[in-house]
């Protein structure tokens, strides 16, 4: 499993694995946001919570469809699904290797453009805590709608109709940490939904990954 692993993160690092295109849109769209709504300060921060969380999770979108494409390519998904390993660890694996290369830059950039959006500085480890919390639902669920689309020729867009409905929940509640953060407000329960939905995905839907793959398979 570990081998595995650090196959993944060698793969996403590599030119064309996904690992910067997170990365760069995450920064484009700070950048642009600015310039399009104007300069206004509090116009800034009063959306700022909203667009990082939507640049995030849009982020970790691009980088979907390489989680299974790969290895479903060259023949390695066959053997992983009858290797005398359980699948469910495998898209664990999968889901982590994707975490860590695209949801923990993201997490880790998150204050550099907070201050292009002017998020208030209350907000700022309410930022991190919430991407730290919501991120690893993201990959769960991406990884999810990879193993739905996987085999298919153009799937991208499929994947990204299948996956966006699953995300509004982890965006809806992830932004209103930051936003009740940002005015002081009490941010505990949006912040225990929020862990719910990750801790709910990161249990059951490796099954349900499992399983799709296994039909996709036959």
């Amino acid at each position: 499993m570990i081998a595995l692993l650090i196959r993944d993160m060698r793969l996403a690092f590599r030119a064309g694995g996904g690992f910067g295109l997170g990365l760069a849109f995450f920064l484009i769209l700070a950048v642009l946001v600015p310039l399009g709504v104007g300069p206004e300060r509090g116009t800034l921060a009063l959306i700022a919570p909203g667009i990082l969380w939507v640049g995030a999770l849009l982020a970790c979108l691009l980088s979907l469809d390489r989680i299974f494409a790969l290895d479903y390519e060259d023949g390695s998904l066959d053997l992983l699904a009858t290797a005398p390993v359980p699948l469910e660890g495998v898209v664990s694996i999968k889901a982590l290797a994707h975490w860590l290369t695209t949801g923990v830059p993201l997490v880790l950039v998150s204050p550099v453009l907070g201050l292009l959006l002017n998020l208030p500085v209350p907000a700022y480890g309410w930022l991190l805590l919430s991407l730290t919390l919501g991120t690893p639902a993201l990959s769960v669920i991406g990884t999810f709608g990879a193993a739905l689309t996987v085999g298919l020729k153009r799937g991208g867009l499929l994947l990204s109709l299948l996956v966006l409905p699953l995300y509004i929940p982890t965006l809806v509640f992830g932004a209103e940490v930051v936003s009740r953060g940002a005015q002081g407000l009490a941010v505990g329960t949006p912040l225990a939904l929020l862990a719910g939905i990750t801790a709910g995905a990161v249990a059951l839907l490796p099954f349900a990954s499992a399983h799709v793959i296994r039909i996709n398979l036959r």
